[in-house]
């Protein structure tokens, strides 16, 4: 089987059981950019030091094609397949995840600057690009109806990422980089 299909040529896509649309349509803008994501957690798992953070960021990545599939899917799909959706255990486990690894942390007095260590950098580009990903949810179910809880999983997924840099910084005994809120 070849991977080209050329079905894409004329500037469309299919989506799963509900036709083709444009490949700029909100709806492919908004499961691209979680691929996105995924692609940038793969990146992280690359990371010299990631192995505290491996079992959650697997868990998060195996998410995120739930949530691509759920996006890619119309609701009123036509599909005779079972279509995963994120659900609101999801969006707990998330919390979870954030409430323990927050209770390792000093409690933050002053905004955050992205950087410190390599890893936490990452963390924050994963932080900043899950920010992206919920705006283009949020324009999505603005026009068409999405699932449940999507958009209050990448919410709380853009959280924990910013959670994981600061416990990544903690981790490699490196400073957070505070805003003092003036310029230099």
């Amino acid at each position: 089987m070849k991977i080209y299909t050329k079905t894409g040529d004329d500037g469309t896509t299919g989506l799963f059981g509900a036709g083709r649309v444009p490949k700029n349509s909100l709806r492919i803008e908004a499961y691209g950019t979680v691929d996105e994501l995924n692609s940038i957690l793969g990146i992280l798992g690359t990371q010299t030091g990631i192995e505290y953070f491996s079992d959650m960021l697997n868990d998060i990545q195996i998410s995120l094609f739930v949530l691509g599939a759920d996006l890619a899917t119309p609701l009123e799909s036509k599909s005779t397949y079972e279509i995963p959706r994120i659900v609101e255990s999801d969006v707990h486990k998330l919390e979870n995840m954030i409430d323990k690894e927050d209770s390792f942390l000093q409690p933050l007095e002053k905004f955050i600057l992205p950087g410190g260590s390599s890893l936490a950098a990452y963390f924050h580009l994963a932080r900043t690009v899950s920010r992206r990903v919920e705006r283009r949810i949020v324009a999505l179910a603005q026009t068409d109806s999405i699932g449940a809880f999507d958009i209050q999983y990448v919410n709380r997924l853009s959280d924990l990422f910013f959670i994981f840099a600061r416990r990544a910084n903690q981790l490699a005994g490196k400073k957070e980089l505070e805003w003092e809120g003036k310029r230099v």
